[in-house]
């Protein structure tokens, strides 16, 4: 495997639920592009607190999501995979990886509209691929289409 510089790098933080909704806040008026997304607090009840705990789940003290890109790959797969929001979980998917990303000096060089088309695509293979196969392929774009910040 090639040295891919900060995505193989150790994360220094997680998203947190309220990090998440205060990313929400932020940002929802830049994403509502296709249609209206519901306030935060009306996702489904213990939904996104999993996927992300899930993410910096650890064993014997270490992450299992052990790069900032196997991290990346999972909040953007396991969010539009787990559907925690009403409506919105893709565009919600880019968002906080984004941002995750951007926090760890990664920002995509992808236009957003690619890498909106990106999660449509994942949707869409999560019906006939596993969440590892799906989560693989999340790692092979993020590392073909970012760069460091």
């Amino acid at each position: 495997m090639k040295n891919m510089g900060k995505l193989d790098q150790k994360p220094l933080f997680w998203l947190t639920t309220e990090e998440s909704e205060v990313i929400f806040n932020k940002f929802k008026h830049l994403i509502q592009f296709d249609e209206p997304i519901p306030g935060f607090e009306t996702r489904f009840p213990g939904k996104l607190e999993g996927i992300l705990d899930s993410i910096k789940q650890t064993f014997q003290e270490e992450p299992l999501n052990s790069t900032v890109l196997d991290a990346a790959a999972a909040y953007f797969n396991q969010i539009i995979r787990g559907h925690p929001f009403q409506n919105g979980n893709k565009r919600l998917a880019v968002l906080f990886t984004h941002v995750f990303l951007l926090l760890h000096g990664i920002d995509f060089i992808l236009s957003d509209k690619d890498v909106y088309n990106w999660a449509v695509s994942v949707a869409v293979f999560s019906k006939d691929l596993s969440s590892e196969q799906t989560k693989d392929i999340c790692k092979l774009i993020i590392e073909k289409f970012t760069k460091e910040i």
